[in-house]
């Protein structure tokens, strides 16, 4: 991979997860995904008192549906138990397959909320707070994540490779999905979308979609 590839991909990652704002709130959402020190993360600040409930939402995605035979959610309340979560404040939601769904489903489960932080991927933490803003606008939203720096610590189970075409498709859906009511609008600064065009360019289309249907 040359030098270029890793500079436009490393200044996407600074700015996807450079939203990161956890806050004290009515309950803590984490969205599931492959990597399990988002869970961590969520335990983290479940006792450091941010939240008393935590939402365990996930069902499978576009990883995980080959590595585990069950659901995002259930492989995360076992982790969150093993970080020593009681599990009376956990609630499981295992049909969310995408960030929209993760949101809408867990906004069903505590509709009263007023203050809710989401627990996600740093590269994620943009398009999930997006998400939010759409979706559940009566909310306050707060984002945050792991400490992952790219690319010493990225996931073993996607690899660097994996990770960048995952950013590439999601500067798609930011610029896409404001139209379909998926997402709040957010003008991205051009050196974002400079980066952007030059992933694609080299190769990097995997998680782009013709049909936005998809991955809400």
């Amino acid at each position: 991979m040359n030098t270029l590839t890793i500079k436009h991909s490393y200044a996407v990652w600074q700015y996807m997860s450079s939203f990161d704002a956890p806050k004290k709130c009515d309950a803590i959402v984490v969205c599931c995904s492959y990597d399990l020190r988002v869970c961590d993360h969520a335990c983290d600040l479940l006792k450091k008192g941010y939240a008393e409930t935590l939402i365990i939402s996930g069902e499978s995605g576009n990883w995980t549906k080959h590595i585990w035979s069950e659901s995002e959610a259930i492989i995360f309340r076992e982790r969150a138990i093993s970080n020593g979560i009681d599990t009376k404040k956990i609630i499981l939601e295992q049909r969310a397959t995408n960030f929209g769904e993760n949101i809408r489903y867990s906004r069903a489960l505590i509709p009263r909320a007023k203050t809710v932080t989401f627990v996600s991927k740093p590269n994620s933490l943009l398009r999930v707070k997006l998400t939010a803003e759409a979706q559940w606008p009566e909310v306050t939203a707060y984002v945050t994540s792991p400490n992952i720096e790219f690319p010493n610590d990225i996931s073993n189970i996607v690899g660097i490779l994996g990770v960048i075409n995952e950013m590439v498709g999601d500067i798609q859906r930011i610029q896409q999905y404001p139209k379909m009511g998926y997402q709040a609008p957010h003008k991205l600064p051009e050196t974002i979308l400079s980066a952007w065009h030059y992933l694609i360019t080299q190769g990097f289309t995997e998680h782009l979609q013709l049909n936005s249907s998809q991955d809400k």
